[in-house]
Formats: C-alpha cells, sequence, structure tokens
C-alpha cells in the first residue's frame, strides 16, 4: 500500500548504511560514550563498556544528529544530547533485563546473567546518571526537560504490562499504552532534542517529536513481530520468546481476534513446549501480517510529520530509516 507520503515498503531491505559525515560525528559521540564509562571501579568500567559495546548502530543517537541537522546544526551543541539519549536506552536495557531475568539480548549475555543482579543494577544507575551528566552540558536546558520526562515515561512503560490478549479494544490499549512509553517515548525524546539544538521552532520541534514516537511504535511493533519470525541464530532466542515469558504482543492479540481465540489467549500461561510451539505457529498464521501493515501505517504517519520540513539529505536518510524499520529482520 503507497500513501500519499509516498512511502512503499519494499521487498528486501535488511541493511541500513549512513552517510560518511554521519558517521564521523557518531564515532564522535561513541568516543565520548566511551570516555564516560572510565571509571575508578572496575567492574564498572567493564560492565558498561561491555554493555556499549554491544549498541548495534545507535538508532536513538543517529535520530538525534540527523534532527539537528534539520536545523543549524553544530556537532558541538548536539553530541552531549545524542551522547545522553544511548545511555538513557543502554541503561534502561540493564534494568529492562534485570526486570525480565533475561539471559540474552540479541545473542549478548546481559550484564546480570555475566556478573550479578546487584553489579547490573549499579551499572544501570550509573549509565542513567552519566546521561544525567550529558543532558547538563546541552547547551539548552529544554533538552534536559526532553529526557528527564522520557525516563519517567520509559519507566511507566516497563510497569504497565498487557494483562490479557481479550477483549480486542482494551488489549490495544494496553499494548499501545505500554509501547508508547517503553519504548517511543525515547526516539521522540531523542529527535526534539536534536533540533532543540539546532535551535528548531516550536513547530519543527512538535513535528520531529511525533516523528520519532511514530517512528518508534513502528519499531517496537516489527521486535513484537520478529520475536515470532526472527531468525533465532540472529536473534539470540527461540521463536516465540515473549510467549515463555508471559508477555502480550500485538501478533498475539490480533492472533487471538483473527480465530484463535480463548485457548490461543491462555497460551501465555503455558509451560507445555508444544502447546507454545502450536501457537507460535497460530500467531505466524494470523496475527503477523496484520501487525505488520499496523506498523505500515504508523510509519506513513510519521513521515508525514517530515513534510514540514524542504527536501534534504538529512531529511531523506530519516526517511530511508522508517523504511528500514519496516523491512529489519532483526
Amino acid at each position: 500500500m503507497e500513501a500519499r507520503t509516498g512511502f512503499k515498503p519494499k521487498k528486501a531491505m535488511k541493511q541500513l548504511s549512513f552517510p560518511p559525515a554521519l558517521l564521523d560525528d557518531l564515532r564522535q559521540v561513541e568516543r565520548l560514550m566511551l570516555e564516560r564509562t572510565q571509571t575508578r571501579s572496575a567492574v564498572l568500567g567493564i560492565a558498561g563498556q561491555h554493555l556499549l559495546n554491544s549498541g548495534g548502530k545507535r538508532l536513538r543517537a543517529v535520530l538525534t544528529l540527523l534532527a539537528a541537522r534539520l536545523g543549524t546544526y553544530r556537532l558541538e551543541d548536539v553530541i552531549h544530547a545524542a551522547a545522553a539519549v544511548e545511555l538513557i536506552h543502554a541503561a534502561s536495557l540493564v534494568h529492562d533485563d534485570l526486570v525480565d531475568e533475561a539471559e540474552r539480548r540479541r545473542g549478548v549475555i546481559t550484564v546480570h546473567s555475566r556478573w550479578d543482579h546487584g553489579v547490573a543494577l549499579m551499572v544501570g544507575d550509573y549509565l542513567f546518571a552519566l546521561a544525567a551528566g550529558e543532558m547538563a552540558l546541552s547547551p539548552d536546558p529544554r533538552v534536559i526537560i526532553c529526557f528527564s520526562q522520557a525516563v519517567m515515561t520509559v519507566c511507566e512503560g516497563e510497569l504497565s504490562p498487557v494483562m490479557s490478549a481479550m477483549p480486542l479494544e482494551k488489549a490495544l490499549e494496553e499494548y499501545f499504552y505500554k509501547i508508547g512509553c517503553k519504548t517511543a517515548a525515547l526516539f521522540a525524546a531523542g529527535c526534539k532534542a536534536g533540533i532543540i539544538s539546532a535551535e528548531g521552532t516550536a513547530e519543527q520541534i512538535e513535528a520531529l517529536g511525533q516523528f520519532g514516537y511514530d517512528l518508534g511504535l513502528a519499531f517496537q511493533i516489527m521486535d513484537d513481530i520478529l520475536d515470532f519470525t526472527g531468525d533465532e541464530e540472529i536473534l539470540g532466542k527461540p521463536a516465540g520468546s515473549d510467549l515463555r515469558q508471559g508477555v502480550i504482543t500485538l501478533p498475539l492479540i490480533y492472533a487471538v481476534e483473527a480465530g484463535g481465540g480463548e485457548k490461543l489467549a491462555a497460551m501465555v500461561d503455558s509451560k507445555d513446549e508444544a502447546e507454545i510451539q502450536w501457537a507460535v505457529d497460530e500467531i505466524r498464521r494470523l496475527g503477523v501480517a496484520r501487525a505488520h501493515q499496523e506498523a505500515v501505517i504508523t510509519i506513513e504517519r510519521a513521515l508525514g510529520h517530515l513534510e514540514i520540513f524542504p527536501d534534504s539529505s538529512a531529511q531523506q536518510v530519516l526517511r530511508e530509516i522508517a523504511e528500514f524499520v519496516i523491512e529489519r529482520d532483526r
């Protein structure tokens, strides 16, 4: 389906590349983050670097840098915001894994599995403190407001589970509230902090915040789809890992509504591997396509928020990121 924004998903887009100038700036952000994790405590330093070194594509920092490029761009003005958003994300992953008691995240051993819960808790707190320091170094105090509100919202999302896959309306309300808090809020904060650091107007700040929020929603929906369809070797966990942990996500909600009914909804409480495998197959059959369509619609909405900006290389990369979010396989 092609929307008025001109967005049309491709059949395959598994890799995302960035322009050299953006990569240079991102490397400076990463150097800053690694410098900040140097500490007198060997355990904190090793654990923090272990976590930061497994940070993937630094998508949140990239969004912050690109948002700034839509305004008056100076790396020295936005670098602290870009580092802060990644440090917050890293901290939230540590605490998230503690809550979920996850042993691995995308194939990488989690901090609390490699050390212990106490170390993991302190590492998460330490990373949050480092993020606060970076916020304070940003030239515009509104950056602090953006990120502090986002951190509170992320915590609210982590503590707001979806209670049941039915009835549909209640399940959808709880699901979108949770992912809006847990994932989308930080995407939005990064985008807003970027354009704030680049002297953006109130209209631009609002537009990029909405873009980031919708992009974050779609990103999490795709994460939840990949839990059922992704390559186990790449993701580092078996298909249906969320289901095994009793986590209710959009593919399950839609599969229940499409015919899976109470039997499928009850699988979040099952410990029987044969039943879980049946549920995974049913979710793939009944819920994945509809969940993916929801992600596509959400990306179309996100792209609409970019229309107030003139065409530029930064805007084009933001559009490419949106397409990547829909087509990624990990």
